[in-house]
């Protein structure tokens, strides 16, 4: 059942930890692969390549392959992909506004 809520499609095009972090990255222009995996930290070279996968299959980035050797293969944000990122703006402003509080609450006593 569809909720009037379109947080169910949204989740669909970038639910998961690491879209969103991966659209924040991309967000100042076009990123190479190995940039990213620099700028997001923690993620595995296998996870990155599959969620950058999923953002372009869903158009949210496009992946340009400049074919030279070494491979250089970069992302950028699509007008589509545009949009959703500021969508997804509140939600960074509001983390860095309550960082502190959330911390408070996850650190164990």
């Amino acid at each position: 059942m569809e909720t009037k809520c379109g947080l169910d499609v949204s989740l669909r095009v970038v639910g998961g930890k690491w879209k969103p972090l991966i659209l924040y990255h991309v967000q100042g222009g076009p990123t190479r692969f190995s940039e990213l995996k620099r700028r997001v930290g923690g993620i595995s070279e296998k996870v990155l390549i599959q969620q950058l996968r999923d953002l372009v299959g869903m158009e949210v980035l496009t992946r340009r392959d400049h074919q030279c050797v070494p491979p250089v293969v970069d992302y950028e944000l699509t007008p589509f992909g545009d949009t959703l990122v500021q969508a997804l703006v509140p939600l960074c402003d509001w983390g860095n506004a309550n960082r502190a509080k959330v911390q408070d609450l996850t650190t164990p006593a």
